[in-house]
This record gives structure tokens, sequence and C-alpha cells, in this order.
């Protein structure tokens, strides 16, 4: 948004757009240029541009990033339809109780409210956008059509969950969950009319807008259907006509059969888990890769890593890369070789012990010991690395690593070595819920993921009878330190006095998850699942001296 030619190309498009709106309306987001650079909707019919709505409140918070680049926009407008008045925002604009949807609905009388949305997703936020909407068209007694995008961008997943609500806050009609869906609505705006008229609330609010200093909305109007009036022999106009009698009094509401949420979605651990799949099928495609690698080490991580990725690019695009080394036990082979049989994936089996005893041999003279120690078990997670950006390189595979929240949380990773990969699909996962997520795939999916893979005590495998516990608490514990520190911005005092986690463990985590900060911003992308994601959800310092 820096770059004019950006700009000009935008615009461009917009005009190629402006072409297709013969006898419809279209109403479409673009950056609208005067003098300045908007947020905006173009609204336009019959191959021309009619208004702009310039979006007003812009998110500075978070993932957003708006006040740098936009202007606000100012003034409200109102679209009389025939005989409908519409509203249209912009995304942000309808959380805000006193802002566009009220000046439109309550002073503007529009009926109904169009807010063309990208809203990324997070865990929980579905229900809270909702919440939000149903506030939203009962305070204003306005329909709502909530237009929200559908797709990933890089670490965002836009989750569509486009909805239809009524001036009661009543959900009519929904759009799929996580897919692109049509949804075709007869709204019946005459009984917004007959609600405001019993609502003393609604005229009470209208009359305190009058007596503020508050520009009255624009109203446009805009000539519907008028091509119906031409002639009746005209091919072209039948086919039209035959279009609107279909749709007349029919309500069709696309891929989804039910209205309730819970009925497309049974449980938090399938939400995530269509976000998960629909973020990787997107990154991957819309950066043109059609397959991916996977080291997998028998653990749960790799194996829900692989689990995603099959359901995102198809059994026939991933590749599951085995690389044992003397450390690795039969039972972690075993259980790769069988997940990879179960979910019908590529396979290669590539041992490093050779490469490993090359490695030692070439920097004998460095080890102050022959112990195995920190260098030693790096140098083979370092090993893997450059086997799977060969298999990378080689093939045009892109490699996708296989890190949870927790273990990136505290650098409980090797930089270049399983960080290495273009992906992180499960960067934004808890250990705990990765535990849950393959458990409700097994559930769904009669198994899938080998049952010792999920039981099994975690270790990288680096050493003899290495396990993950050894040198991390336990991840019930873990998880809950992390989310109080990253997510809700908890102090040492605060979760030791009040929540009762133990004052070392937390001052170690705490330390850890500082210390670590130069590890992550050199990892490659991760799916946003939670509230508070690391990338430019949390833009926390690398050189501080600040210990919480």
């Amino acid at each position: 948004m820096l770059k004019p030619s950006f700009i000009e190309k935008n615009l461009e498009y917009i005009e190629k757009v402006k072409i297709l709106s013969e006898n419809i309306v279209i109403i479409c987001g673009f950056i609208w240029q005067e003098n300045e650079i908007y947020n905006s909707a173009a609204i336009m019919q019959n191959k021309k541009i009619l208004s702009v709505y310039n979006k007003q409140y812009l998110p500075n918070y978070s993932v957003f990033d708006e006040e740098r680049y936009f202007q606000k926009g100012r003034s409200n407008k109102i679209f009389k339809i025939n005989d409908a008045l519409v509203g249209v925002n912009i995304c942000e604009d309808i959380y805000y109780p006193e802002g566009p949807a009220k000046i439109q609905a309550v002073y503007g009388g529009a009926q109904l409210i169009i807010n063309i949305s990208a809203s990324p997703y997070h865990a929980g936020k579905v229900f809270e956008r909702e919440k939000m909407l149903h506030t939203r068209a009962t305070d204003c007694r306005t329909c709502i059509a909530y237009v929200n995008l559908v797709g990933g961008q890089d670490e965002l997943v836009f989750d569509g969950n486009s909805l239809i609500i009524d001036a009661n806050g009543e959900i009519l009609a929904r759009c799929k969950p996580f897919e692109e869906d049509l949804l075709i609505y007869d709204l019946d705006l005459q009984e917004v009319e007959s609600i405001r008229l019993r609502d003393p609330r609604y005229k009470s609010q209208r009359l305190e807008l009058s007596k503020e200093n508050i520009l009255v909305p624009e109203l446009i109007e805009i000539p519907f259907l008028t091509f119906l009036k031409t002639t009746q022999n005209d091919n072209k106009n039948k086919l039209l006509q035959n279009e609107l009698r279909r749709y007349s009094n029919k309500k069709i509401s696309g891929k989804a059969k039910s209205t309730q949420y819970k009925d497309l979605i049974s449980c938090e651990e399938e939400e995530i888990l269509e976000a998960l799949v629909l973020g990787t099928r997107d990154y991957l495609h819309k950066n043109g890769f059609r397959k991916a690698v996977i080291g997998l080490s028998g653990g749960v991580d790799s194996a829900l890593t692989a689990f995603i990725a099959t359901m995102a690019l198809g059994n026939e695009n991933v590749t599951g890369i085995l690389m044992p080394s003397l450390f690795s036990s039969q039972s972690s082979i075993d259980d790769s070789e069988k997940l990879i049989k179960n979910i019908k994936i590529n396979s290669m089996k590539i041992p490093i012990s050779e490469v490993y005893y090359s490695y030692l041999k070439a920097l004998k003279n460095i080890f102050e010991s022959d112990e195995i120690n920190l260098t030693k078990e790096n140098i083979q997670a370092r090993i893997r690395g450059n086997i799977l950006m060969a298999l990378s390189n080689e093939y045009g595979w892109l490699v996708l690593s296989t890190g949870n929240k927790s273990e990136t949380s505290v650098g409980y990773c090797t930089l270049y070595g399983d960080m290495a990969g273009g992906l992180s699909p499960i960067k934004d996962i808890y250990k705990t819920r990765v535990y849950a997520l393959c458990n409700f795939i097994n559930k769904k999916y009669n198994g899938i993921i080998p049952e010792n893979i999920i039981k099994k005590a975690p270790s990288a495998e680096l050493k003899p009878n290495q396990k993950d516990q050894d040198s991390l608490p336990p991840y019930d514990l873990l998880d809950k330190i992390i989310k109080a520190y990253i997510e809700d911005d908890m102090d040492y005092n605060y979760m030791v006095n009040n929540l009762g986690y133990p004052d070392e463990i937390v001052k170690k985590v705490m330390h850890l998850i500082d210390v670590s900060e130069y590890k992550r911003r050199q990892s490659s992308p991760g799916i946003k699942i939670t509230p508070r994601a690391f990338g430019k959800d949390r833009r926390y310092p690398i050189t501080n001296k600040f210990a919480g």
C-alpha cells in the first residue's frame, strides 16, 4: 500500500469488476485514493460506480496496522434499492455500538446493514462475533448481512461464517464455515418496520442522534430491476425473469444445512482442525506449491502435521521422511511406518547415523568430552533439517516443520534443525491441544493415528533414554504458564501468588520464553489459532533487559 503502482493496479481491477455489474448491484472492497488512501467499498450498478464508502474505524492492534496506511472515513450513506434502505460498512465498523451501523440504521433508517469483512480467525472468535452481531442487530433494530472473507494468507485464516441476522438478532441463515459458499435469501424488510414501531428504545435513540452534531446519512437511490420493463420478447430478459421467479419467496442457505453453528462444527477441536487444514492448503497453493514433505519422528507432533497435510493437499501430495539415528527406538520407527500406511502417504527412509559419525569425526577437535551434550544433539537435528531441505530443493516440495507452541515458546527446538521449513502448521497449538486434536481425529477417523504415538512419553530421541519431561515441566502445567505469560500478560507475582503456580518453574519458563525470541524470529510462519500468536501478533524485542 506504500507502492503507487499497487494502488493503480487495484483501481484498474475495480474498473474490470464494474463492467460486470449490468443489472445487478455489486459491493466490492478496494483501496480508494482521494489525496490520501482509504479502505473502501465501491457500490456499483449498470457498469458504473455509484458511490464509495470509506471505512471509519481502523484497527491498530493484534495483527492489524490499518492506521499506518489509511485515512478514516467520515460520512455515512444509505442506498435505496427500490423500496429497501440499505447501509454499507466495513469489518471493524460494526463492532462499535455508536458506530456507522447505528447511524445508518437508526438515524438513516436502513433496514439492512451489509458489512463486508476480513475478520481473521482464532479459537472462540466465531461465538464472540455472533454475540456482537446479535447485539448490534437488536440495538439498531436492523437486519444484518455479515459477509466475511474465506481462506488463508500467511499465518492468518479467515473462517467465513457469513450470516444473515434479523432485527430481533436471530440468525436466519448462514454460510458453511471454512469454505466458500453461495447464500441466497429472501428478506422480509417490512418486518423490520413493524419491530421498530413496537420498540420505544429505537425511537428514543433516533431522537438522541438528531440532537447530536451528526450528519444525516446521504440517501442514494439505486433504481433496480428496471430492466424488467423492457420488451418481453428479449430472450436475455426472459432468462432474468425466470431466475427471479425461481428465487422468489425461497430461502436457500447454500452448503450449510442448519443455522446452528454446533450442527456444522461439533466441537472446538473440529473447528481448529478445519482452520489448520484451510490455512495449510492456501499457504501452499497460493505460494505455488502442490506437494509437502515432513520429517516423521514417531511422535505426536509430526503425526498431527502429516494428517493435516493429507487433509489439505491429498495423501498423494505428501511425503513422510524417516531419518533414524542410533538413538531412535524401534518403536518410533514402527509407529511412523504404521502412520504412513494408515494415512496412505509417500515415504522414504534415510538413516543419519553415518552422516552423524562423519560430523563427529570432522569436529572431534572442538569437543571437550565424549559425552553426548547439547551440541551433539543439535547436530543430529540439523542433519535432518538439511536432508529435508535437500528434498525440497530437488523436488520442489515445501517442508512442513512440526514444532508446537509449547516447545516453540521455551526454545525446545533446534534452529536450522527441526525448525527448518516453509510453514509450521501447529506452531500456535499447545502440546496439550495436540493430544486433544489427535484424540478427536482418531474418534472421527477410526483410529488413523497409531495409539502408541499418542500414549508414549514424548522424546526428541537425540541421546539414550531421553524424555521431554527431563528438561521441561509437565505439559499441562507448562501450557498454563505459557498462556498466562504470552496471551494474558500475567507477571511472575500474579502467577505465583494468585494462580498458585510453583515459583521456580514459573521463573524458569518465563526466562526460557524471553531468551528464545531470537529463535522464533527466524522460524517459519505458523497458522494463528490462539488470541495471541507469535509473530506480528506478539511483537517482543529480542534485545531487552526486562524480566516480568
